[in-house]
């Protein structure tokens, strides 16, 4: 199969999706459980994309500087820090350790 077919099939499946999702009945978008369920599904996915980009390099499990720069991000983020300032002062928290030496 050519990339170029591979591509178009692959647009056709999200265009389908996404259309599938805008003929979903109102009522059982409305249903509680489905919008709790929703917000827990996505909780997982973010975290479980967290975890992948910190602690690991390819594949293998790398204890480096992004974990105490996470750290403080999570820090910042239950003080209710703006994101910016979170952003920021985790890459000076990493980057101050990788000058220190830390991988």
């Amino acid at each position: 199969m050519s990339w170029t077919v591979a591509i178009l099939v692959a647009a056709a499946l999200a265009f389908s999706l996404k259309l599938a999702g805008h003929l979903v009945p109102l009522t059982w978008l409305s249903h509680p459980l489905l919008s709790r369920t929703a917000d827990l599904i996505t909780v997982g996915l973010l975290s479980s994309f967290v975890a992948v980009q910190c602690l690991t390099t390819g594949r293998e499990i790398d204890l480096d500087a992004r974990i105490p720069a996470l750290v403080v991000a999570a820090v910042l983020l239950w003080r209710k820090a703006p994101f910016i300032v979170v952003v920021v002062v985790a890459a000076v928290v990493a980057a101050g350790l990788r000058l220190l030496g830390m991988p």
